[in-house]
């Protein structure tokens, strides 16, 4: 097996996230909540609380991709103790850094916990489409921290993977923005979105425009989604004005920030998340200016 580096090493230790640990209920700094989804939906969402917060702070609502919130591990028990080790690892970092952190289980509360197969894109319900449902999740979770005495209201930014990835990207799409009647100034900062599928759903052909900065970060050996397209929906967008960027990373996969065994067994893979992990973090700190 190649040996982690040292940092891939240290970020998934200080996580804490084998998942099916019960560290959950001993822990007051990671939370389940509900609140108010789109229609009459409750959604579920998992809360990583700062240690010692300060007052109102920052928060990030996590989207997580097709395979669900929760780890193939699960057998039926679907709750904080099953998550799986990349949602925790990265709920676990941004609350180490002072901030709230919100994942959202958008496929749970619709019948779907376990979430879906790889390449079944086609054979998913409407009512988990990453272009048209799944960005009113994310709005939910930001109308919920919005609410939260703990939150500062102004400094909400936005997290994806994957599936999530895509419901990111349009989630902060200036026609998305417009659809769901919010103003720039209470919807989200910015964004992150790793390894989506850019097609999406084609909504975006003619133009794509985000209302807020976005950073993209893709492998060019992933086996599920195209890096190429998602370079060409960036550039597009950048020669319309968006203020979005895309990294990607020769020979990494599909997942590569997944702190599991299988996936940081790629050496392009750990390349891959020393250099994003840093870049996320500079990018939200600039975000939040702090």
């Amino acid at each position: 097996m190649l040996r982690l580096s040292m940092i891939a090493l240290t970020l998934i230790a200080g996580a804490l996230c084998s998942a099916g640990t019960a560290w959950a209920g001993q822990d007051s700094t990671l939370q389940t909540v509900h609140f108010d989804g789109p229609g009459k939906l409750t959604l579920t969402g998992y809360l990583f609380l700062p240690a010692a917060p300060e007052g109102r702070v920052p928060a990030i609502v996590l989207m997580h991709g097709r395979a669900g919130a929760y780890s193939s591990l699960a057998k039926g028990r679907y709750d904080a103790t099953t998550l799986t080790k990349r949602h925790v690892f990265w709920g676990r970092f941004w609350a180490a850094r002072g901030y709230v952190a919100l994942l959202v289980d958008g496929f749970g509360p619709r019948g779907y916990p376990a979430g879906f197969a790889a390449r079944s894109y086609s054979d998913r319900p409407e009512a988990v489409n990453e272009v048209t449902v799944r960005p009113l999740d994310a709005y939910a979770a930001l109308a919920y921290l919005r609410g939260r005495a703990d939150v500062d209201p102004a400094r909400i930014a936005l997290q994806g993977w994957s599936n999530g990835g895509s419901a990111t990207l349009a989630a902060m799409a200036d026609t998305t923005l417009q659809a769901v009647g919010t103003s720039p100034g209470q919807a989200f900062v910015g964004a992150l979105a790793f390894y989506p599928a850019c097609k999406l759903h084609d909504a975006f052909k003619d133009s794509y425009r985000p209302y807020a900065p976005v950073r993209v970060f893709s492998g060019d050996d992933d086996e599920e989604v195209s890096a190429a397209r998602c370079k060409r929906l960036v550039d597009d967008s950048r020669a319309a004005g968006g203020d979005i960027a895309i990294t990607t990373y020769p020979g990494a996969t599909h997942d590569f920030d997944d702190p599991g065994e299988w996936r940081q067994s790629v050496e392009a893979n750990v390349a891959a998340d020393e250099d994003a992990i840093p870049r996320a973090e500079a990018f939200v700190k600039d975000l939040f200016g702090r």
